[in-house]
């Protein structure tokens, strides 16, 4: 499944700082833009990764499970 995201990135002072629109926490920093887009690539799989396994630990088997479209 793929999914879109939107990275914003600031330049302050020698850092460029990065971080994901829609998920607060997802934010990172590089010395030049390329190595904070990667490092925010990093961030963002990893939070992804981590909530994924956090819920199926909890809520065990799934009842029903469906995907849906909003407009923002």
């Amino acid at each position: 499944m793929k999914q879109k995201f939107t990275a914003i990135y600031k330049k302050r002072g020698k850092w460029y700082l990065g971080w994901i629109e829609e998920i607060p926490g997802v934010n990172t920093q590089g010395r030049i833009i390329k190595e904070a887009r990667e490092n925010l690539r990093e961030a963002l799989f990893l939070i992804l990764e981590t909530n994924r396994l956090i819920v199926k630990k909890e809520i065990g088997k799934v009842f029903a499970r469906e995907q849906f479209t909003i407009s923002v």
